[in-house]
C-alpha cells in the first residue's frame, strides 16, 4: 500500500460528493423550512429554492458514475495528469450547472451538465485505453 497516494482526481470524488449540501442548505434557507417535514416544505417551494433543492437532488444522481469513472481510472493506472483534469472539469462543470440552475439560465445548465457527464465517459475511457 505504500505506492499509492490521493489524486486530484480522488479528492475531486470528495469535492462532488460534498457539493450538493451548499444547494441543499440555500434551498431550505427560509422561515418556512420545517425539518420535522422537510418533504412537504420543498413540495410547496418556488422560485430559485426550489431550483436549488433540484441542483441537490441532480448532484446525487451524477455522483455514481463520476465517482465509478475516478476509480476505475484510479486502479487501471490510467495517465493520472488527464483523469485529474477530467475530474477537476467535472466539479467546475457542476458548479456551473448548479449555478445556473439557481438563476434560471436552462440552456447553459443543460450544457453545463452534458460537459459534466462527457467528463465521467472521459475517465472511462482513459482507464480503457491504460487497460
Amino acid at each position: 500500500m505504500g505506492g499509492h497516494r490521493v489524486t486530484i482526481a480522488l479528492w475531486c470524488v470528495l469535492a462532488a460528493g460534498l457539493l450538493p449540501y451548499p444547494f441543499a442548505m440555500a434551498a431550505k434557507w427560509s422561515s418556512r423550512f420545517d425539518n420535522a417535514r422537510p418533504r412537504e416544505y420543498f413540495a410547496q417551494t418556488s422560485g430559485w429554492r426550489q431550483r436549488a433543492h433540484w441542483v441537490q437532488l441532480n448532484s446525487y444522481e451524477s455522483f455514481p458514475l463520476f465517482a465509478s469513472a475516478v476509480i476505475v481510472a484510479h486502479l487501471l493506472a490510467g495517465a493520472q495528469a488527464s483523469a485529474d483534469a477530467l475530474a477537476l472539469a467535472f466539479v467546475a462543470l457542476r458548479l456551473i450547472f448548479g449555478l445556473c440552475y439557481l438563476v434560471n439560465l436552462a440552456t447553459l445548465r443543460s450544457l453545463a451538465w452534458l460537459a459534466g457527464q462527457a467528463c465521467s465517459i472521459a475517465l472511462f475511457v482513459l482507464a480503457a485505453r491504460a487497460a
